[in-house]
């Protein structure tokens, strides 16, 4: 699905916005994976490889295996503030942004209590996060999910990162974005500079998408504000 701004104004023109993904990319770690290979059932790896050859959708991968994690929302938060951190360059970006009054956000298909737990961790609760809506019960054990921002033409695939790219472009924003994985080559296809690595910078290679490898925040920070300079990125 692609959707255009009206008449959207000269891309030198057009305020930056910085979108990135989180497993992988914004973290280190797969912080997903963590919790998983930490509290998740025995046989989630077997989950997970049904998902890698195709028979099942991040979604129903991600909502068997969470579903049944043996452990608390708490416990899960701490586990990951003790484990995870952020690439070099996150805090920097997002100064950066908020001193020139510019979005940035997390846009994950992951969990939003892990994501905000390592943003609480560092020290910026802040920063937007756009993931999963998570769910617990009396006993803080997660009890359900919700999707904020689905294609409306694929709604059974959850949360889709180009919906939201699209729409800080029909705000009128040049989306800088950052990715490493499948659900993000969709986001990769749309926005305007695409920070790409692992198997989402392969899918650009094969698609023929235009991108520059990703390997922290530093390289990003400086194409903002060569943008941000009137040099195009």
């Amino acid at each position: 699905m692609s959707v255009s701004a009206h008449n959207p104004p000269p891309a030198a023109a057009r305020q930056p916005a910085v979108l990135t993904d989180f497993d992988d990319t914004a973290a280190v770690q797969n912080v997903a994976e963590l919790l998983l290979e930490r509290f998740g059932r025995p046989d989630w790896t077997a989950v997970r490889q049904r998902f890698r050859d195709g028979a099942l959708s991040l979604k129903e991968y991600q909502e068997i295996t969470f579903l049944d994690i043996r452990a608390d929302k708490i416990a899960m938060q701490e586990y990951v503030r003790s484990r995870a951190c952020f690439r070099p360059g996150f805090a920097a970006l997002w100064q950066y942004c908020q001193a020139n009054g510019l979005p940035m956000c997390v846009v994950s298909q992951g969990l939003d209590f892990y994501v905000q737990a390592l943003l609480d961790g560092i020290g910026l609760p802040g920063v937007p996060v756009y993931a999963v809506d998570t769910t617990f019960d009396d006993n803080g054990r997660i009890a359900g999910y919700a999707y904020a921002f689905t294609n409306p033409d694929a709604p059974e695939l959850g949360n889709s990162k180009a919906v939201l790219v699209q729409r800080f472009q029909q705000q009128g924003h040049h989306v800088f974005f950052m990715g490493d994985g499948r659900s993000d080559f969709e986001a990769g296809t749309v926005a305007d500079t695409v920070f790409a690595h692992r198997q989402m910078a392969a899918m650009c290679d094969d698609a023929g998408v235009a991108y520059i490898p990703f390997t922290d925040f530093a390289p990003v920070l400086d194409a903002v504000k060569r943008h941000m300079a009137g040099v195009l990125a």
